[in-house]
């Protein structure tokens, strides 16, 4: 009786690098992009045979503490300063204005959502959608089109992308702040509109992405006039 030959394992014609040398590379790709990037992405950049995922590891670990750490956005990485020092910062981030009331809530209504339709964020707000107001978060790159819901129509959906998350510092949109939060920070209106009316096209989403100053200004003494309403 004979045995059964084993079978020959096929080894690579090129032997991958140090996993020390692969390190050097993952941080050398990420300190360099311009976005995060996924593992599939810094494979494809590595020679053969090399464990990004492993040595993305390893990198993490030797960040543990420093001033920069590795940073994961969906189902991408980056290099982002600590979260404690980021007031060392504050110099350099310049805000010139303000999302318009109907973007933020365009804009909530998607993250929470996603993927909802143009109709679907019209019935959440009670306001017909400026499509000007979409346009513009989509050429922010904060929101992109989803798939196709398979229903009469075949409307598009609407997401956020990575760009959204990597902005606010979320891994994914499971770690979007609760409503609660977002009302207490003035961001969600939970007050109906004045006597109950809902909002028309041109009186609230007139498709301008940010408010002026005037607007704004109009709005905190129209709020002025309704506080000193309530009180007497």
């Amino acid at each position: 009786m004979t045995d059964t030959p084993k079978p020959v394992r096929e080894e690579s014609l090129f032997r991958a690098p140090p996993l020390a040398e692969q390190e050097r590379m993952v941080e050398a790709m990420l300190f360099a992009a311009a976005r995060p990037l996924s593992l599939s992405e810094m494979e494809a950049r590595m020679p053969h045979g090399c464990d990004a995922a492993e040595a993305l590891q390893l990198l993490r670990k030797r960040y543990e503490g420093r001033g920069v750490t590795l940073a994961r956005v969906g189902e991408a990485w980056a290099i982002r300063t600590a979260a404690d020092l980021g007031f060392l910062m504050s110099r350099e981030t310049v805000e010139t204005r303000k999302l318009s009331r109907a973007a933020i809530e365009t804009l909530a209504i998607i993250a929470y959502h996603q993927p909802v339709t143009r109709a679907e964020i019209e019935e959440i707000r009670g306001v017909s959608a400026s499509k000007g107001t979409v346009d513009q978060l989509i050429e922010m790159e904060w929101v992109r089109f989803g798939r196709r819901r398979m229903t009469p129509g075949r409307p598009v959906t609407y997401v956020v992308t990575q760009g959204f998350l990597d902005h606010f510092g979320l891994e994914s949109a499971r770690d979007l702040p609760g409503l609660k939060e977002l009302r207490e920070a003035g961001l969600l209106e939970s007050r109906p509109p004045e006597g109950g009316e809902p909002e028309v096209l041109g009186q609230s989403d007139t498709g301008d992405m940010f408010e002026d100053d005037a607007e704004m200004a109009m709005r905190d003494d129209h709020d002025d006039h309704l506080i000193d309403d309530e009180g007497q």
